[in-house]
């Protein structure tokens, strides 16, 4: 969503010039300051920066202790990574329901929870956050782990507090179309001196040097290797800065659409849990065919378009199929999981009649006010 230009572009250049790549060999450089900035605007006491939304996932997952026999609750309408990355630490997802906030249902959670839940994993999908006061209510219930998926909602607030630092764990992304973009890149957010010890193993084979003073007695594990350059932390800190501009124009032009669209019969504006601090927007409709006719209007799609965004497209997922059979976690668990494509068809209907409003125009507000007054004041429904 936010582009990439000449700042950027300067920024990378320092580094170069620098001659000093490496993160770990450059203490108080470019990617560290990036860290405490970030850790300075969510409230997050911990930020580590990693290689990508995937892998900050899998390095939460990881941190939290989620492996074979575990299962994850994640929803039906997501990137696939936020299915995958459990599978890659051994554990199994468990699809739940999304309800019209777009987001994962509270009461659905409540459903699928088994003996072996271990963690539910809410996504803040299309900068809309979810239902975060009921979400913990429920792990604090049932004594589950809350891994934020924040990977499309840098940024945005829920409440007091934002998306990403209120739950054990949360995960960022840096993906060309996320809030802040330097193409690929991610970030893992905590409070938890213990679980942040734990990521930062994990995202560096196990490594106790290069700068990680701070292990909290901790015996290191073997890990993969998630680091950065410091190429990409020059780049982020240039993109932190324009993430707050951004975040405003977008919430000033909700509050315009919404307005237009506020007296129309046959539509509504889509459940949000925090309207106030509200940057996308979303319009429920009765029925498809009438989504299918507003989003054919231009500016606004249909959210079951979008390919590896909802479950019935994981294929590798709903087959339970990994690169090798003895690495299954889907062997190892403690009942039988299946799936099917009918098994979310609630999310699947409101995924139908549901369409996204295109807010990201390079227009100036004005004239962004008066193609929206243009292609929805009037005349709407046909």
């Amino acid at each position: 969503m936010a582009k990439l230009g000449l700042r950027e572009w300067f920024a990378a250049g320092r580094v170069i010039a620098g001659g000093e790549m490496l993160r770990y060999g450059n203490r108080d450089g470019f990617t560290q300051t990036f860290e405490q900035r970030l850790s300075d605007l969510t409230g997050a006491d911990h930020v580590l920066t990693v290689n990508g939304g995937t892998g900050a996932l899998m390095c939460a997952l990881a941190a939290a202790g989620i492996g074979p026999g575990d299962e994850v609750l994640v929803p039906a309408y997501t990137w696939m990574a936020t299915a995958t990355a459990p599978v890659m630490v051994g554990a199994v997802p468990i699809l739940v329901d999304i309800d019209e906030s777009l987001t994962i249902d509270p009461a659905d959670i409540e459903a699928k929870i088994t003996p072996y839940t271990k963690a539910i994993i809410p996504v803040h999908m299309i900068n809309v956050p979810c239902d975060m006061d009921a979400i913990m209510a429920i792990a604090k219930k049932h004594d589950l782990i809350v891994i934020e998926d924040a990977c499309q909602a840098v940024g945005v607030r829920y409440k007091d507090q934002y998306c990403g630092a209120i739950g054990d764990i949360g995960a960022f992304s840096f993906n060309t179309y996320k809030n802040i973009n330097i193409g690929e890149g991610g970030a893992v957010l905590t409070s938890d001196p213990t679980l942040f010890a734990r990521a930062r193993n994990y995202h560096d084979l196990g490594a106790s040097m290069r700068g990680h003073d701070e292990t909290y007695n901790l015996e290191t594990f073997v890990g993969n290797n998630m680091r950065v350059t410091e190429i990409e932390g020059a780049m982020l800190g240039v993109q932190l800065s324009k993430l707050g501009p951004m975040l405003a124009r977008l919430k000033r032009r909700r509050a315009m659409v919404a307005e237009v669209l506020a007296g129309h019969d046959g539509l509504q504006i889509s459940l949000h849990h925090d309207p106030d601090n509200g940057v996308s927007l979303t319009v429920l409709f009765e029925t498809a065919d009438a989504a299918q006719a507003f989003a054919g209007r231009g500016g606004a799609y249909v959210l079951n378009d979008n390919s590896k965004h909802v479950y019935t497209n994981w294929a590798p997922i709903l087959n339970q199929r990994t690169f090798h059979p003895k690495m299954n976690p889907w062997a190892w668990a403690n009942r039988e999981i299946t799936y099917d494509v009918d098994m979310c068809a609630r999310s699947l209907d409101i995924l139908a009649r549901t369409c996204r409003i295109d807010l990201t125009s390079r227009l100036p507000d004005f004239l962004f006010r008066r193609r929206v007054q243009r292609r929805w004041g009037q005349g709407f429904p046909d």
